[in-house]
């Protein structure tokens, strides 16, 4: 039954392939330059070959930061094209100054231009054609979903919004209700032409859904059973949502989801935890030093477009529920809630034109370089909400204190992967990044988290 299946890359075997890839076009077309013309700045020998490492690092490095693996902007065309700009220009320019880990400067600048040109044109030709022949073809999978009739429309949005390529072609309906689906496009299959409905839809997965134990019948069991001895993969919705979303689907499971959440054994790692700790403290005084020299300007700017205090200090709830004060830089009107707390907003009106710069650089976060040193809050963690919203989110949503569990911090998970929050919808995203950061707390996605920051700061993108 699986004979001619498409092939289908995961989310993390595309980012994968990008990296590859990139590095693999670079490489070849500055071989190819060397070959034919006189281009003798850039050689891949075995003598030498720290440069081809440092350079392949590099073009990682900045492909991160200007969003190059970000899969939705690396299948629109316009997008990749600036972000390949940007880490082409990024990526030349820091490798050219960094002398003792690359080659001299030629003498002939002509050399230089031929090199930018190289890296420019390969990843530029890589991408189109990515764009072209692989995005939208080779990355569909088809998918059949096992769930009850009233709940497909919001498990389908689930995961096809964040993965296009995530296709799901029908449904198998395992609730005692016959419901009509408002989605036409999602074919009902029953399980006696399931097999014929795979074959031809090319299928390649499907995912439970159904929480109810009573939907999952004996002979759905069975055939389950039957198709995944046929290779066909079966997953669970939790599983998928999660590997697809980088987020904890907290809504889709009981009140125990403890048993579906297991906590990240960093978060008890003490060699870990010092190392972080005396990475944030390295990075606060560097950060410290930085405000001090910005402040003047800051000054400046606060006096003609804030005109009143600079700093002010909040209530937040930090690490078991602990309330501390969280120290800032205003960027709201004196007195904006002198009619009791309400959430910010995008484009909200109590907050001053310079507010709004200081918010979209972030720089309105510098103060709290202090509450990391004094052991309030670290570098990377969940945001440090208010208390009066944390009583009002925690009402609705029963896991929402389980963010208490680590130190809040200057930026996280949520952060880098959601824009704003003002609802309390947009509170419960939040809160399954932060509850994802909790379970995969690793060295490895704080730095992908500190990279997008710094993806978030360059491109304007504060809150």
């Amino acid at each position: 039954m699986n004979s001619g299946r498409k092939i289908h890359f995961e989310i993390s075997e595309r980012k994968i392939l990008l990296r590859i890839f990139d590095v693999f076009f670079v490489l070849i077309l500055l071989h190819l330059l060397g070959s034919i013309f006189d281009f003798h700045y850039f050689k891949i020998s075995t003598t030498n070959f720290y440069w081809t490492l440092v350079l392949s690092l590099y073009i990682s490095f900045f492909g991160t930061v200007f969003e190059m693996y970000n899969l939705q902007i690396a299948s629109n065309q316009f997008q990749i094209t600036k972000s390949v700009v940007l880490a082409s220009t990024s990526t030349v320019l820091v490798y050219l100054l960094t002398p003792f880990f690359t080659p001299a400067l030629p003498e002939n600048r002509l050399q230089i231009l031929l090199f930018y040109l190289a890296i420019l044109s390969a990843l530029l030709l890589w991408r189109f054609l990515y764009v072209k022949f692989f995005a939208s073809t080779r990355f569909l999978k088809s998918v059949i979903l096992v769930c009850e009739n009233d709940e497909l429309q919001e498990l389908v949005k689930g995961l096809q919004s964040v993965d296009p390529h995530y296709k799901i072609v029908g449904y198998v309906n395992s609730g005692v209700k016959d419901v009509n689906s408002s989605l036409k496009s999602i074919k009902s299959i029953s399980l006696g032409k399931i097999e014929e409905f795979i074959i031809k839809n090319n299928v390649s997965e499907i995912v439970i859904a159904s929480q109810k134990t009573e939907g999952i019948t004996v002979d759905l069991y069975n055939k389950l059973i039957r198709l995944l001895e046929n290779g066909l993969i079966v997953r669970e919705y939790t599983q998928v949502y999660e590997s697809i979303t980088q987020r904890i689907p907290v809504q889709y499971v009981a009140r125990d989801f403890y048993k579906y959440f297991p906590f990240s054994r960093s978060n008890h790692n003490q060699l870990y935890l010092m190392l972080v700790r005396i990475v944030e403290i390295l990075f606060v005084l560097s950060g410290l030093l930085v405000g001090l020299v910005v402040l003047p300007f800051i000054l400046i700017g606060n006096a003609i477009g804030n005109r009143g205090p600079l700093f002010y200090t909040q209530e937040r709830v930090g690490r078991n529920g602990d309330v501390f004060k969280i120290y800032k830089l205003r960027s709201m009107v004196t007195n904006a809630e002198s009619g009791g707390a309400v959430f910010a907003t995008v484009n909200d009106s109590r907050i001053t034109p310079f507010g709004k710069f200081l918010r979209k650089s972030r720089l309105d976060e510098f103060p709290q370089f202090i509450n990391v040193l004094k052991g309030d809050m670290a570098v990377i963690g969940p945001r440090p909400e208010r208390p009066v919203f944390v009583k009002e989110i925690a009402e609705i949503m029963p896991f929402y204190q389980t963010r208490h569990v680590v130190k809040p911090g200057l930026t996280g998970w949520a952060q880098v992967n959601y824009s704003y929050g003002e609802t309390i919808e947009d509170s419960l995203i939040k809160l399954q990044y932060d509850l994802y950061y909790i379970k995969h707390r690793s060295v490895f996605l704080d730095l992908s988290i500190t990279v997008k920051t710094i993806s978030t700061v360059l491109f304007y993108r504060g809150q």
